[in-house]
């Protein structure tokens, strides 16, 4: 049966079990990248659209179909925020954080929104951790960003990591590419998808990152970004190799690697994880590997300057966000459970107003010295209380009848023999303190 409301398509409830996962992923997050120096930011979920139309590009996918926009009653254009680096931007130029020492290193989890066909690991609304290191050029920043993705993903225990990267040159060499790209794809126009021959227009990069065959047969002979770098960009990305086999990170070179948002200038990187796929009547020993696009990033020089109502300097930035649900599924693949706490070892039965009274006060001497406790408070019954203490694994019940109640004492029951004792009720935190070790 159908039931009369529904989530909206594409948009999903996080209940409690998934909600561990979440939790490890963000305490992962917040443990590495506070020990590198990022600062946790929280910018709003409803940004003015021409923050993103200007920051991320017209001629984008993002922009041109899949952003949640719409105009206010008092007028204004606002889009639920479909990434989270122009809005961080946005925050450091409103902010006035030009004045703060450099680089800012700021991160921020939260959810995304934009509209596309929902899939397996593809939702309308999304939920993102991203790293955004601003103000400082070099190289080591862009390999700082990959090493604490890295050692994030190997905290949350995930195999067969691997890194791919590529550089797309910046404003003074990419016109010259871009240029040497469409005279490409235009010999080869009707063979490409209908997508990517509108690109070859208005975004030809982006024809590169196609995933349809066709496609994907023409792109494998295009000229490759990396030999028509100006000078500055391939010492730049010379650079970023190095700390990477510095930090002995396993990445690989690919020529065809750009990102989907127009920002992105010099270096670019994805993550991904493998994950074993056997398939029927494979020979044993060689399975499978599907690749899982985790996120990625890059350098984005350029964004403040376009962002801003003045002229600003250049703000040499760079940046990279991950996809939570995508990061919780290469964890189910892995077989990576997040970590359970301990299940409460006490069961707390009353018997009558009084005892109810006297057992929500003693919750809080509980919860006061991090000791963990189950109640039934709904229920009347002692063999019914006793039956879930018993469901739920408990090792001890706290009986506390009217009687009981009365005269400050409280019946503990070893639940494996059904043996009983009563203590005075003041001193039975102290008791169980022991009884738990």
């Amino acid at each position: 049966m159908k039931l009369k409301f529904q989530s909206p398509t594409g948009m999903h409830d996080i209940l409690s079990e998934e909600q561990k996962y979440f939790k490890k992923i963000h305490d992962a997050v917040e443990e590495v990248a506070e020990f590198y120096g990022f600062k946790r930011i929280e910018t709003p979920i409803l940004e003015e659209t021409d923050l993103f139309s200007r920051g991320i590009g017209l001629s984008t996918d993002v922009v041109k179909k899949q952003m949640f926009s719409f105009r206010t009653k008092g007028g204004d254009h606002l889009t639920m925020r479909p990434e989270g680096t122009a809005s961080v931007i946005r925050a450091y130029l409103q902010n006035g954080m030009q004045s703060l020492p450099r680089p800012i290193k700021l991160w921020y989890f939260g959810p995304f929104f934009r509209y596309e066909k929902p899939q397996a690991g593809r939702f309308r609304q999304f939920w993102q951790f991203g790293l955004e290191s601003i103000g400082e050029e070099g190289a080591v920043r862009d390999a700082e960003i990959v090493q604490v993705l890295y050692a994030i993903l190997k905290k949350l225990r995930l195999k067969n990591i691997a890194i791919e990267v590529n550089s797309i040159g910046s404003k003074c060499c990419r016109p010259y590419y871009r240029k040497i790209l469409v005279n490409y794809f235009k010999s080869r126009s009707s063979s490409l998808c209908a997508n990517c021959q509108r690109r070859i227009k208005e975004n030809p990069l982006r024809i590169l990152d196609c995933k349809e065959e066709k496609c994907q047969r023409i792109v494998l002979q295009a000229p490759q970004t990396m030999d028509h770098l100006c000078r500055d960009c391939h010492q730049d990305f010379k650079e970023f190799l190095e700390f990477l086999d510095e930090l002995e990170l396993p990445y690989s070179l690919n020529p065809h690697l750009v990102r989907g948002l127009d920002y992105y200038g010099k270096s670019v990187f994805e993550i991904f994880s493998s994950s074993e796929n056997k398939e029927e009547g494979q020979e044993e020993g060689s399975p499978a590997l599907s690749k899982n696009a985790l996120g990625g990033g890059g350098r984005y020089d350029g964004l403040a300057e376009l962002l801003s109502t003045k002229k600003e300097n250049d703000t040499p930035s760079t940046g990279a966000a991950m996809g939570i649900e995508r990061i919780i599924g290469a964890m189910k693949k892995d077989k990576i459970k997040p970590s359970h706490k301990a299940k409460p070892q006490i069961f707390l039965a009353q018997l009558g107003g009084l005892a109810k009274r006297k057992t929500l006060k003693l919750m809080e001497e509980f919860r006061k010295a991090r000791i963990p406790v189950l109640e039934s408070l709904g229920r009347d019954s002692l063999r019914a209380q006793l039956s879930a203490a018993d469901k739920a694994g408990a090792k001890y019940t706290l009986i506390l009848g009217q009687k009981e109640a009365l005269k400050g004492r409280i019946i503990i029951r070893y639940m494996s023999t059904g043996k009983q004792k009563e203590v005075d009720m003041e001193k039975i935190v102290k008791e169980m303190k022991k009884l738990c070790k």
